[in-house]
């Protein structure tokens, strides 16, 4: 049953790129724009009438569907990652700077944030 799961998983996707193109085209724009925001929202919408239904999805095509959205979400973060470094490369030192200044930054901040959210019982033990 975890099939149906990847296959609901595959059809969303397959009509979010054809979207995600159509608007590219449609904005003179040689790409696919929000295939993936359609894909998810095309997912959730057809989640959502099968449970107003009163049919919602069996136990097991929810976990084909859970499989796919923990190797999904990695890979996509993988594949932005690699686009904004191709960007960074063609922008220049400015776009290295900025991103490292705003890296460094965040790295810095660390402590702050965990004293700040760190429990009292921990700063009462210690």
């Amino acid at each position: 049953m975890e099939i149906y799961g990847f296959g609901l998983v595959g059809l969303c996707m397959f009509i979010g790129t054809f979207l995600g193109r159509s608007l590219g085209v449609a904005l003179g724009i040689s790409g696919n724009v929000g295939g993936v925001g359609f894909a998810m929202l095309l997912l959730v919408a057809i989640t959502n009438y099968l449970e107003g239904k009163g049919r919602p999805l069996h136990e097991r095509t929810q976990n084909g569907i859970r499989l796919l959205s923990a190797l999904y979400i990695p890979i996509i973060v993988a594949m932005a990652a690699r686009q904004n470094v191709v960007a960074a490369f063609e922008g220049g030192a400015v776009a290295f700077l900025a991103g490292g200044l705003a890296t460094i930054g965040a790295m810095l901040c660390i402590p702050f944030i965990t004293k700040l959210t760190s429990p009292k019982k921990d700063k009462e033990a210690a």
